[in-house]
C-alpha cells in the first residue's frame, strides 16, 4: 500500500477501539493500585488549606452606671434637657409624633433603697406642639373630641411602686390622670448616669430614659380610633417617650471658691 493512499475505515475503527482500550486500562491500573512514581499518571498536589482565623474576641461590655454615690433627697426635673414625646400609629402608614412643651416634676431618691423612690409630675396639655400642623388642627386635638384641655389643664402622674429590673432599669407604676380619667400605667426606666456634683456645677445631676404605652379609649378618647380590621384613623395606642435629667442636693465636696475659667 502505497503511504498516499487512504487508510480503510476498517482500520481506522479498529485503530480507535485499541487506543480507547489501552487508555482505560491504564486508568483502571492507577486506580487500584498503591501510589507510584509512574509517569503515566501525574499525581495532583493536594490543597493548601489555610488555618482558619480565630474569632475576634468580643469586646466587655460596659458596666451599668450605678446610682451608688449619687446624694439622696429631693430631685427636680431640668426642663432644658428634658423631654417628652408621644408617639400614635397614623393609618398604619407612620407613627405620627408630638410633644408638650411645659411639664415639671419632682423626685424623691435614695440610693441606698432605690425602689422606695417617689415622684410626681404634671402636664400643661396646652403646651401640646406639632410639626407644621395645618390650620384649625391644633384647636382640633385641644379641643373636646380629644384632650378637651380647656375642662381638663392638667396631665399628672404619681407613682405608686417600683420594681427594679436590672442593675440600672426599673418598671415604675403610677396613676395617670388624662381628660378626667386616672388608670395605672407602668413607665420602663433606665438610670443614664450622674453625678454628685462637678466643678462648674456644684450640685447632684442624674439622668433617666423612659417608655411606656397606654390605650387612649381607657381615659375616654376615643376619637378617630379605627374600627375593627381597618386603620382607617389614628391608632388607640399612645407610646410615651421621655428623656430627662434632674438636678439635686449640693455637692457637699465642692471646693471652696469659684470655679476656674474653662480652658
Amino acid at each position: 500500500m502505497k503511504t498516499s493512499d487512504p487508510i480503510p475505515a476498517k482500520e481506522v475503527r479498529t485503530a480507535k477501539v485499541l487506543a480507547g482500550s489501552a487508555i482505560l486500562a491504564v486508568l483502571l491500573v492507577a486506580s487500584c493500585s498503591p501510589k507510584t512514581d509512574s509517569k503515566l499518571l501525574a499525581e495532583t498536589p493536594a490543597p493548601v488549606t489555610e488555618p482558619a482565623a480565630a474569632p475576634a474576641a468580643a469586646a466587655p461590655a460596659a458596666p451599668a452606671p450605678s446610682i451608688e454615690k449619687i446624694p439622696a433627697g429631693e430631685y427636680t426635673l431640668d426642663p432644658i434637657h428634658s423631654t417628652l414625646f408621644f408617639r400614635v400609629n397614623h393609618l398604619s402608614f407612620s407613627n405620627f409624633t408630638a410633644w408638650y412643651d411645659k411639664f415639671e416634676a419632682k423626685m424623691t431618691l435614695d440610693p441606698a433603697n432605690p425602689s422606695a423612690a417617689t415622684m410626681e409630675a404634671k402636664v400643661d396639655p396646652n403646651s401640646l406642639t406639632f410639626h407644621a400642623p395645618p390650620k384649625g388642627f391644633v384647636e382640633s386635638i385641644k379641643g373636646k373630641d380629644y384632650l378637651d384641655a380647656a375642662q381638663f389643664p392638667a396631665i399628672t402622674f404619681k407613682s405608686t411602686a417600683i420594681k427594679l429590673t436590672g442593675p440600672n432599669t426599673a418598671d415604675v407604676t403610677g396613676d395617670l390622670t388624662l381628660h378626667g380619667v386616672t388608670k395605672p400605667v407602668t413607665l420602663a426606666m433606665t438610670y443614664n448616669g450622674g453625678y454628685e456634683g462637678h466643678i462648674y456645677e456644684p450640685r447632684a445631676r442624674i439622668g433617666f430614659s423612659a417608655k411606656g404605652n397606654f390605650k387612649r379609649s381607657d381615659f375616654g378618647i376615643g376619637a378617630g380610633v379605627p374600627q375593627p380590621g381597618s386603620t382607617m384613623g389614628v391608632s388607640d395606642n399612645v407610646e410615651v417617650i421621655i428623656e430627662s435629667e434632674w438636678l439635686g442636693p449640693p455637692w457637699k465636696d465642692a471646693p471652696p471658691g469659684p470655679p476656674p475659667a474653662p480652658h
